[in-house]
């Protein structure tokens, strides 16, 4: 296995991704400007040239945030996520980053399980969202 940067030839790769594992696809348009900030924390994994996972992270200069964590299922438990999650964690001490959030859905025991094994402690927070486009 192989994590590396995301490059804009894995877009189909990376949205079938997504798809198949439930979480909406972000458009061509929004990762343009995501890029544009800190490219190096969009990764992929891949397996004899195949994309098999991938997280999104973003850096705005106080924290991180993990955006974005999917590995195909066939490829799941095999350490892809942990290697995934380590590299994108490695990329966000390089920045100085003294801080990584992420969410995770209430309802998805395993997720918290998977993170709380690499260190991410739950919070009390309440999350607050509100969408600023139709």
């Amino acid at each position: 296995m192989r994590v590396r940067e995301f490059a804009w030839p894995d877009y189909d790769d990376v949205a079938a991704l997504w798809t198949g594992t439930g979480r909406d696809v972000l458009s061509r348009a929004e990762l343009t400007a995501k890029l544009a900030r800190d490219p190096q924390l969009f990764l992929v994994a891949e397996v004899a040239e195949a994309v098999v996972g991938v997280v999104l992270g973003t850096y705005d200069g106080r924290r991180g945030m993990i955006l974005r964590l999917a590995v195909a299922p066939a490829h799941r438990r095999g350490g892809v996520a942990t290697a995934l999650v380590a590299e994108l964690e490695r990329r966000f001490a390089a920045l100085e980053c003294p801080r990584v959030n992420l969410l995770v859905l209430p309802k998805d025991a395993a997720a918290l399980r998977f993170w709380q094994a690499l260190g991410y402690v739950p919070q009390p927070d309440v999350l607050c969202s509100k969408p600023l486009s139709g």
